[in-house]
């Protein structure tokens, strides 16, 4: 009763086979690029500081947006007085 029922085994569909109409595709190489190590060190240098300059731009931005803060509360409290 608890024991699964299995169907039987089906007889497999015939394997394909190849006829002369059949195309394979083709496969296209890949033009090779030459790499210079010149080239790569220069991408990789100028990639550091262009991130290195953004850094500095985002730390300027958060600086002048903190002393804006500061500044604008100790207005506000001068105003107050």
């Amino acid at each position: 009763m608890f024991l699964p029922k299995y169907p039987d085994n089906p007889t497999p569909p015939p394997a394909h086979t190849r006829t002369s109409t059949d195309q394979t595709p083709v496969r296209r190489a890949l033009p090779s690029i030459a790499l210079d190590h010149k080239a790569v060190a220069v991408v990789l240098v100028g990639g550091v500081v262009l991130t290195a300059l953004l850094a500095a731009v985002a730390v300027t931005a958060i600086s002048v947006a903190i002393a804006a803060v500061v500044l604008r509360f100790l207005a506000s409290n001068a105003n107050r007085r």
